[in-house]
């Protein structure tokens, strides 16, 4: 069983036993929507026309990220239209201004943080050119997902100083650029 919160805050419970699909679905408009929402981090290439516009974003290099998981599928790294509106919403003007460093912060973090989240990487990173520092969540594709999926960028924010000691003191650092 998993628990997901839909766009409207809405909890769904729901299990991927055939048996228990039909049980859940009335919890929701229909079961089509729920696995939709519970794969927004990830999309499937065959949904892009019905879910979200697909953007390319750059590659990551397997090597570095196998300290969140030896599984990884793909070194393909995209962001959805669903997932820059999220970053637009929760963190004004940061999309607009540093979108330009996606491809950096994914191919070349400074630290990479345990997330409580499986297959998911809590990236830093610190441009050099204007001494700004960003806090990146990543989703990997591991073999369990459908071979289609793509890492995504699930969000993104420039942080302040103090945020980053903050994350550097009290989370786990699974991988620090030398």
């Amino acid at each position: 069983m998993m628990i997901c919160t839909g766009r409207d805050s809405t909890r769904y419970i729901f299990s991927s036993d055939p048996e228990n699909r039909e049980k859940y679905k009335r919890k929701a408009d229909s079961w089509k929507y729920i696995e939709k929402e519970i794969r927004s981090d990830i999309i499937d290439s065959s949904d892009t026309k019905e879910v979200a516009s697909v953007h390319a974003v750059g590659k990551i290099d397997r090597g570095i990220y196998r300290c969140v998981t030896e599984d990884i599928v793909t070194d393909e790294v995209i962001i959805t239209d669903n997932q820059i509106q999220h970053i637009k919403d929760h963190h004004p003007n940061d999309y607009e201004r540093f979108a330009g460093y996606f491809s950096e912060i994914v191919s070349s973090p400074d630290y990479i943080i345990k997330s409580p989240k499986p297959y998911t990487a809590l990236i830093l990173k610190e441009i050099q050119a204007n001494g700004e520092v960003f806090k990146t969540v990543l989703r990997l594709v591991t073999s369990v997902d459908n071979p289609e999926y793509k890492n995504s960028i699930i969000t993104f924010m420039k942080i302040d100083d103090k945020e980053w000691n903050r994350i550097l003191r009290n989370k786990v650092i699974l991988y620090k650029r030398e």
